[in-house]
């Protein structure tokens, strides 16, 4: 028997030989730049070069997008910050949608205040007539974006969008006035649709709650004021300039610009829920409200995106697989993202311009970021 096998056990033996002189040894990662390891803070709370690298990939990858600025917060300590050329830490770096996020703040301050009532229907002069169905739109229902108006946030063609209609075309001198006429295409309370129109009707709500005049300078003096006292200013956001139409109204759904630093500091007032160095700058229930799922939305909270699992086939548009349920995100279009992760300790900034495509791809690889951070 062993000689009758003998020939083909030599030749098994010959063949392992074979495939294991022909088998790759382990991939060696190509070794990280000085500019890479130098983003890196001492101490970052995760892996240096894992760190590094997985930034680094953000920057350099194919498919992803132009990422602009990555900031990095860890226990309240910066931990990574890098920028592509020609932006550094001092460029101000438009916001797109992450202003609904300061706007809904705005507006918890001012509930905070008594000046507003969050369940109350929405003081809006126009909706207040006899039999118009429009006075059922609570607050609640215009930071949740349930309010029922027929706004269209992306048409076919663009043009015909509610969105673009208000920014660029004929809502563009008083967009509230145009948000505000809109109809009803359902209940209020009754239907999900992400609207920029919303915001602005939010931010409208809010100079009428800060001055009785309909002077354009003397709103937009109002909410400017207010933004820099109770917020930018305490925060240490002193890059902040807030856009405002011609009506005084702040283009409180898309046009704030700050350094990636500022909106850092943003994201971290809400990570360590509305406190800054021992000052309740914005009251703690309403940061809990912010990030409570709506009922027509779990994704989405007030005028903040959720780090919750959806119903299968649905997209998410952040990563609810990958990162704790716990973590809520601002973000703006092309992919303008202040994702915070409570349980992390953590605050990642990312800025740029990524296509839609491109967008699923760079964040994966921003979750590979996350990832490096356990969860407490």
């Amino acid at each position: 028997m062993t000689l009758r096998f003998a020939p083909l056990i030599a030749l098994a033996l010959a063949t392992s030989s074979l495939v294991s002189c022909g088998s790759p040894g382990p991939v060696e990662e190509p070794p990280l730049s000085e500019e890479a390891l130098a983003a890196v803070s001492k101490d970052p709370g995760a892996p240096t070069k894992a760190l590094a690298r997985a930034a680094d990939e953000l920057f350099t990858l194919d498919g992803l997008g132009e990422t602009r600025a990555l900031v990095v917060y860890h226990g309240g300590k910066l931990a990574l910050e890098r920028y592509a050329p020609g932006y550094d830490k001092d460029t101000r770096f438009v916001s797109w949608s992450m202003a609904k996020t300061v706007t809904a703040v705005m507006i918890g301050m001012l509930v905070a205040d008594g000046q507003l009532r969050l369940d109350a229907p929405a003081p809006v002069p126009r909706w207040q007539r006899t039999g118009d169905p429009r006075a059922e739109i609570t607050l609640r229902h215009l930071l949740q974006m349930r309010s029922g108006l027929e706004h269209t946030e992306a048409g076919d063609p663009p043009w015909e969008s509610g969105e673009v209609r208000m920014l660029f075309l004929d809502g563009r001198d008083d967009m509230a006035d145009y948000a505000t006429a809109q109809p009803l295409e359902a209940e209020p309370g009754e239907k999900f649709e992400y609207s920029s129109n919303t915001t602005v009707i939010l931010a409208a709500i809010a100079a009428r709650a800060l001055t009785d005049s309909k002077d354009p300078d003397v709103r937009r003096k109002a909410v400017a004021d207010y933004l820099k006292a109770r917020l930018f200013e305490p925060l240490g956001m002193t890059s902040a300039v807030p856009e405002f139409d011609r009506a005084g109204t702040l283009i409180g759904g898309s046009l704030i610009h700050a350094t990636a630093r500022d909106w850092a500091k943003f994201g971290e007032l809400l990570r360590n829920k509305g406190s800054y160095r021992g000052e309740q700058l914005v009251p703690r229930q309403w940061v809990d409200e912010m990030v409570e799922p709506s009922p027509r939305s779990p994704q989405y909270g007030l005028q903040t995106w959720l780090n919750r699992p959806l119903p299968e086939g649905e997209e998410h548009p952040l990563f609810p697989d990958r990162a704790p349920h716990s973590a809520f995100s601002l973000i703006g279009h092309m992919g303008q993202y202040v994702f915070v992760s409570p349980s992390q300790k953590l605050t990642v900034v990312r800025l740029g311009h990524s296509n839609a495509e491109e967008r699923k791809a760079m964040l994966q690889q921003l979750a590979d970021v996350i990832e490096l951070y356990p969860a407490s």
